[in-house]
């Protein structure tokens, strides 16, 4: 059995808040935008600050609004 350290445990969360429509993105953008769990105009959703996650929001930086917790 494998120990989680202590850096994983207190792993940093990301407050993640889409500010900008989804109209005039493209179909992968609007993928991203849904994968992350944001269906509208100010939604906000928490997720574990991972590389995955990260790189979604890279490439829609431009529709969202990141805070770290």
């Amino acid at each position: 059995m494998v120990q989680a350290s202590k850096k994983e445990l207190d792993m940093a969360k990301l407050k993640i808040q889409q500010v900008r429509s989804k109209i005039g993105s493209t179909v992968r953008q609007k993928k991203t935008l849904e994968a992350l769990g944001l269906r509208k105009i100010n939604w906000v959703v928490e997720h574990e600050s991972t590389p995955q996650i990260e790189g979604m929001v890279e490439k829609v930086r431009h529709l969202v609004v990141v805070e770290k917790i």
